[in-house]
C-alpha cells in the first residue's frame, strides 16, 4: 500500500515509524515514535474482506466509548482515499494486561479486567448503534469461512485439523436460543487492556472494532480462556476462575462459553 504509506509518512514526518505487524487482508500497523506524541497508525483496504478491519467502524466506537466514559486511545485523524482507509491515535500509557506481572499482582490485573468487563456490560445498551449480535457475527463466520479468511491452522487443540465446514456446523449446532445483550467490546483478551504498572488500574482498551450490541458472553468466554491457557504460565486456570468470580459467577452459562469461543475461531 505504498501510496497510502507516503501519504501518512508526509504528515509525520520526525516521527520513526515502525511496522508492527500485518494482518490479513492487507491491514498494516505502524507505531510512531521518536517525537510527541507516541501514536499508532492503522492502514487497512477501504472495502476490506475481513469486517475485522473496518477503520470508520472502529473510529466510530473510540469516538463512542469515549463519549460514555471508557478510556480509549484518542483519535488524532481518521480518513483515506478511494481505496484504503486509515486510523490514527495516540497512544495509551500503561502496560498489556497480557506482559507477564509480577505474581503478587497477578490477581489485581485479573480483577481490573472483570471491573471493565462490568463497566462496559453496564454500559446503555439501547444507546449502543453498532449490532455484534448473533445475526451479523454467525453470517460474518459463514462469509469467513466462504472467502478462506479462517485460519485452519491455528484452532485450539479440541478442534485441531477441523474445516470450515465442520466449524459451522458445530456453531449452528449449538448456537444459543436466547441472547443476554449487553455492550460487548468483541476481543477481551488480556492484550487489549493496558493498566497503570503500580496501581494495576485500567489506563486503556484497545483493538475495539468488535464492540456492539451481543451476549455478555462473548467477552466472558474469551477473557477466561485466554488467562487460563497454558501459553501464558504467569496466570493458569485459578486466575480465569477469579476473573468470573469478580464479574459475577451467576451470570455464567458453561454452554454459552464454549459457543462464544467457538465464534471465535471465525475471527
Amino acid at each position: 500500500m505504498p501510496t497510502m504509506d507516503s501519504t501518512l509518512r508526509r504528515k509525520y514526518p520526525h516521527h520513526e515509524w515502525t511496522a508492527v505487524n500485518e494482518g490479513d487482508s492487507g491491514a498494516f500497523v505502524y507505531h510512531l515514535t521518536g517525537h510527541q506524541p507516541e501514536l499508532y497508525a492503522k492502514v487497512a483496504p477501504r472495502t476490506p474482506e475481513n469486517a475485522a478491519f473496518d477503520l470508520a467502524g472502529e473510529a466510530d466506537r473510540l469516538e463512542w466509548l469515549a463519549r460514555h466514559g471508557i478510556p480509549v486511545p484518542r483519535i488524532v485523524e481518521r480518513g483515506g482515499d478511494d481505496t484504503s482507509a486509515w486510523l490514527v491515535t495516540e497512544a495509551v500509557p500503561g502496560v498489556s494486561a497480557a506482559e507477564e506481572w509480577p505474581e503478587h499482582q497477578r490477581l489485581a490485573v485479573v480483577e481490573a479486567m472483570a471491573d471493565l468487563a462490568r463497566a462496559l456490560h453496564d454500559l446503555p445498551v439501547d444507546a449502543c448503534p453498532f449490532d455484534r449480535g448473533l445475526t451479523v457475527t454467525v453470517a460474518e463466520a459463514r462469509h469467513n469461512v466462504r472467502e478462506g479468511l479462517v485460519d485452519l491452522d491455528d484452532l485450539q487443540e479440541e478442534r485441531e485439523g477441523w474445516s470450515g465446514e465442520r466449524l459451522l456446523a458445530e456453531l449452528d449446532r449449538t448456537r444459543p436460543e436466547k441472547e443476554d445483550t449487553v455492550v460487548c467490546h468483541g476481543d477481551l483478551c488480556p492484550n487489549n487492556v493496558l493498566l497503570d504498572p503500580e496501581t494495576c488500574r485500567v489506563t486503556g482498551v484497545i483493538d475495539v472494532g468488535r464492540l456492539g450490541r451481543a451476549d455478555r458472553h462473548a467477552d466472558l468466554a474469551l477473557a477466561a480462556r485466554e488467562l487460563e491457557i497454558d501459553e501464558d504460565p504467569w496466570f493458569g486456570p485459578e486466575y480465569a476462575e477469579r476473573f468470573l468470580e469478580r464479574y459475577g459467577a451467576q451470570h455464567v452459562d458453561k454452554d454459552k462459553m464454549a459457543f462464544y469461543q467457538l465464534l471465535d475461531e471465525f475471527f
